[in-house]
């Protein structure tokens, strides 16, 4: 039974929800060998002694993983260790060639941070989710299932086998899974920004396990329901759904045993994303049933102050720095900054560029949200691409705000600019858009009023939308007219009448 739908009121229970989340770090070759990282080459192509674990191979550490790896540890605020070391975790399984994974256990090369995330519309506080460590690790490969065709082979893939990952582990800190999948976006857009990952959860940059239980009242004392790692989520929405599933599950199966379930051993689950549930795999392991012992053929990394230093100093700014500067330098919304950086640096760049060419920060906002932003939705590309630079936007959006013409007549100015890459003024002439003068618009609006007795009886018997009549007909006469400058003047004529 899908028990998402009777999930309770949050005053039933607490939902405790910690995350761990491996994301594959941006670089040209493995963890510990040459072989390459690009992906979608054919099956076991890119592989060696090193990543099959062939007997007499030894592994060299990737400085470039290990950098990026610092790069993205002090972007989540955590403490460098000044000694590391590698650990072997050993547990077979088929994409596992070597018996043991190279990784990090009792000396993570970072530990003690925090991440916090907001939602600048309101639908939760901000959260800030404690980062417990974050540590290297090398990947395993890839097994294929082909259960759809009958046949129920498995393949193994080992082109992924010893790809460097970061992992990040949190503290319980989540308390629903709106906040969960809020977070992770807020995680992946700093790494992206730090060029530490491109994040891409369909070639498996990015993987997420989540772990939730329940913290149940009962009189003067928590129930606690056992905690559960889910697992086989390909996407924050389907980590927002399992998790809501699991939530829901374990209330039910509470209600119905009305036993203290805290001391059950922990279970690993998989997200069936078609069925809607999650599903019993295995108990979940301990650190002991893995026997971890130092790795023998690396040698410890010392990290110095100067090296953390200039880690810090090639960061650039995070995502939340950038909320802010934008906010508070542009005079926009925290909501308007948010989508801004959501979409990357480099359309920040280019707000920049637009808001200090027209002198005004929320005017930007609005073009870049309206028309720029629809127009890369629509036709795909990155700002980068965008065929009207900010230069000749800002002469466009000048001269729509100066009253040379209104907001609609600017609109099909930039969809012809799109289309035919000309500038503003290219568009103008070819489009037969001219401005129109004092003198003109003056004479035509006098022409208006005399011609309209009972639209100025109305305007002069207080009901001033009547003289929407008289725009209209302003732009059948000229369509290069300002509405709103016809309005204003026509209005102004009227009271000047008495």
């Amino acid at each position: 039974m899908n028990t998402a739908s009777t999930q309770p009121a949050s005053e039933d229970y607490t939902t405790i929800i910690g995350l761990e989340v491996h994301v594959q770090l941006q670089t040209k070759t493995k963890l510990f060998c040459g072989c390459s990282t690009t992906f979608g080459a054919p099956p076991n192509t890119q592989v060696c002694p090193v990543c099959l674990g062939l007997p007499g191979s030894l592994p060299v550490m990737n400085r470039r993983a290990f950098d990026l790896a610092i790069r993205a540890a002090l972007a989540l605020d955590c403490t460098i260790a000044p000694f590391t070391k590698w650990d072997r975790k050993n547990y077979y399984y088929p994409d596992l060639p070597k018996g043991y994974q190279i990784s990090q256990y009792d000396l993570p090369f970072s530990s003690d941070g925090a991440l916090e995330v907001s939602d600048p519309k309101g639908a939760f506080a901000s959260r800030k989710v404690r980062i417990i460590r974050v540590h290297l690790e090398e990947d395993a490969g890839k097994s294929m299932h082909d259960e759809a065709a009958g046949k129920a082979d498995s393949r193994i893939d080992l082109n992924r086998a010893g790809t460097p990952l970061c992992e990040i582990v949190t503290q319980p800190d989540l308390r629903s899974p709106q906040e969960a999948r809020a977070w992770l976006n807020e995680l992946k857009l700093l790494l992206v920004y730090l060029g530490v990952s491109d994040c891409n959860m369909q070639e498996g940059s990015l993987r997420v396990d989540a772990n939730i239980n329940l913290h149940i009242p009962v009189g003067e004392r928590i129930a606690k329901t056992p905690i559960v790692e889910i697992k086989n989520m390909n996407s924050f929405r389907s980590v927002e759904r399992a998790l809501t599933y699991e939530a829901a599950r374990q209330w039910e199966e509470w209600r119905a045993t009305g036993a203290e379930l805290g001391t059950s051993p922990k279970q690993t689950r998989g997200w069936d994303d078609p069925a809607g549930v999650t599903r019993a795999q295995r108990h979940k392991e301990e650190s002991s049933d893995y026997r971890y012992f130092p790795e023998p053929d690396l040698v410890p990394v010392t990290v110095s102050e100067a090296e953390v230093a200039a880690a810090r100093a090639a960061m650039g700014e995070p995502p939340t720095v950038l909320r802010r500067k934008l906010a508070e330098t542009w005079s926009i919304s925290a909501y308007d900054a948010d989508v801004l950086v959501n979409q990357g640096r480099d359309l920040v760049s280019y707000f920049e560029d637009l808001a200090a060419r027209i002198g005004e920060g929320k005017l930007a906002s609005n073009w870049m949200q309206q028309d720029v932003l629809r127009t890369l939705n629509e036709r795909g590309g990155s700002i980068k691409d965008f065929p009207i630079r900010p230069d000749a936007l800002a002469d466009l959006v000048g001269r729509v705000r100066n009253g040379d013409f209104d907001t609609s007549r600017g609109r099909e100015i930039f969809a012809e600019m799109l289309a035919s890459n000309k500038t503003v003024a290219e568009v103008v002439g070819s489009m037969g858009i001219a401005a129109v003068g004092d003198d003109e618009m003056l004479s035509l609006c006098r022409e208006l009023i005399a011609a309209n007795p009972k639209i100025v009886a109305d305007v002069k018997g207080g009901k001033e939308q009547a003289a929407a009549g008289l725009i209209g007909q302003a732009k059948k006469k000229n369509p290069n007219v300002n509405p709103g400058k016809v309005r204003a003047l026509c209005l102004d004529l009227i009271r000047q009448m008495g």
